[in-house]
Parts: C-alpha cells; structure tokens; sequence
C-alpha cells in the first residue's frame, strides 16, 4: 500500500501535464509497479495527493506496543491454564497462581521481563490481547441445529379435525437445543 502512495504521488504530476500517449505510457509503468488495474490506476494519477497512512484514518498517531509477542503467547497460555477466565479475574488471579505455575514448571524457560510485562497488565489490556484467542473457541455460526430433510418433511401428512384415525404408527419431528 505505500509503494502504491509513493508511486503515484510522484507520477501524478507528471501525468496530469502529460499529453494523451505520454499518460498511457504512465499508465502502462504504474500497472506494472504497483498491480492496480487500469481504471484505478488512473483514479489516483487523476485524484489528489494520498495522505499517509497515519494521517488518512482520522489524525491518530501510531504508538508501538507496551506489551511484547513473547508477553502474549505467555498470557494466552497461562489463561488457558486457568480456566479461560476474563480479564478481570485474570490480574485478580495473577498474583495467587504465579507462584503455584511457577513451582510446578510452567513458568520454566520464560524471561523475567516477559513475566514483569503480564503482571503490569490491566485487565482490559489483558482481554484485548487475548480477543483473537477467544474468537478461535466459538463454534462457528449461530446455531448447531439443522432443519430436516425436506423429504421427510414432505411425507408427514396434516391431519384435520374431522379425519379418520388410521390406527398406524405415524412420523414424529423434533428438535434439540445446542447450547
């Protein structure tokens, strides 16, 4: 995406003076640099100048993260440990399990400072570094019931108020929750 910006923001004025074949030839090296199709490359070289990324969102500056990769592959496997428990309990529970995983050696072969970056944690940094784990345990759809076939349902008459008992065992449709 910056290759994109970069080229097309020193092209564009180039292009714009540019007589009809002297854009096409433009149009022919931005197509191969940067793999936009023809249209959209011509938006660009026509359009005004691209922002930068940090300024095209909304005048937020980028920060780098407080919290190392290390810190987070250790969070997310001490809070399966756990029991999966939300942020909250997570820092509450911290202190009273730390010792106990680090006697039984689950805390072998991590760094002291990875450890001191999970205990400075708050628990709502602690639930959005972990929101892409928890997504990964939800069973995926909103349901894990599924009608009948359609044939089954079709050979199951209606029976009215004044229809005759056949005396026959009929069919029978129910359902299950999932939960």
């Amino acid at each position: 995406m910056a290759a994109r910006r970069q080229v097309t923001n020193k092209l564009r004025l180039s292009y714009q003076r540019a007589d009809k074949s002297d854009k096409g030839r433009i149009l022919d090296e931005v197509m191969a640099t940067t793999g936009l199709a023809r249209s959209s490359a011509r938006r660009l070289l026509s359009g005004g100048e691209l922002p930068a990324p940090r300024d095209q969102v909304d005048g937020r500056s980028l920060r780098a993260r407080e919290y190392s990769d290390d810190a987070r592959s250790l969070l997310e496997h001490v809070w399966k440990l756990m029991g999966l428990p939300c942020g909250k309990y997570f820092v509450a529970m911290w202190p009273i399990w730390f010792p106990c995983l680090a006697e039984a050696g689950e805390l072998a072969g991590w760094r002291d400072d990875v450890l001191n970056e999970i205990s400075r944690m708050s628990g709502a940094t602690v639930d959005r570094y972990l929101s892409p784990a928890k997504a990964g345990l939800y069973i995926k759809g909103i349901s894990t019931t599924k009608p009948a076939a359609a044939a089954l349902r079709n050979s199951i008459g209606v029976r009215r108020v004044g229809d005759e008992l056949d005396g026959l065992p009929g069919n029978i449709e129910g359902d299950t929750v999932a939960h």
